[in-house]
């Protein structure tokens, strides 16, 4: 199957998904009064996802200084809210994404390996800043768990975008 790559300062979704432990839901895409940086993880069977992400987790106060932080998976509820619950996440964490979602933002699809994996597809690692108005500005996707971007370097990056206002790159 063909593997589209995202189209930088094309508009992204809206992407609506269920959040853990809120009644509400959370739209990916559209315009917004901040930045958005969304990371999709493989998901709860994933130990490499769960040390990124507490890494992130460490780290929130500062990128939420500057943009909205949200992240998701193609887990159902149950295992997305046991990650929440065991390793004390307090980003935004969304759940249920489903295959036409992951190939929608270019991200790479996995079958599992075996049910001891899991017992769904899932999204590979993928990284998408977002600009107010609901651009893609930036994009970092991965065909497996091992490839994953610096976060100090992202963040440090993500700073001297928004402060300069830098253009939308990579569209030649």
């Amino acid at each position: 199957m063909a593997h589209d790559k995202p189209k930088v300062g094309a508009p992204v979704g809206p992407l609506t998904l269920p959040m853990v432990g809120k009644d509400q839901s959370y739209v990916i895409g559209g315009r917004n009064d901040r930045w958005t940086m969304l990371f999709v993880y493989r998901g709860r069977h994933c130990p490499r996802c769960k040390r990124f992400l507490n890494k992130l987790n460490a780290a929130l106060s500062d990128w939420r200084t500057h943009m909205d932080v949200v992240v998701a998976s193609a887990d159902p509820a149950d295992k997305a809210t046991a990650d929440r619950d065991e390793h004390g996440w307090a980003f935004d964490l969304c759940y249920g994404m489903n295959e036409e979602q992951m190939r929608n933002l270019g991200l790479y699809v996995s079958v599992p390996l075996s049910e001891a994996e899991t017992d769904n597809i899932f999204a590979e690692p993928g990284a998408f800043a977002i600009r107010p108005e609901g651009t893609l500005m930036l994009v970092d996707i991965s065909n497996g768990p091992a490839a994953r971007p610096d976060l100090d370097e992202l963040l440090d990056g993500m700073i001297f975008n928004i402060t300069n206002d830098r253009p939308v790159r990579g569209t030649a």
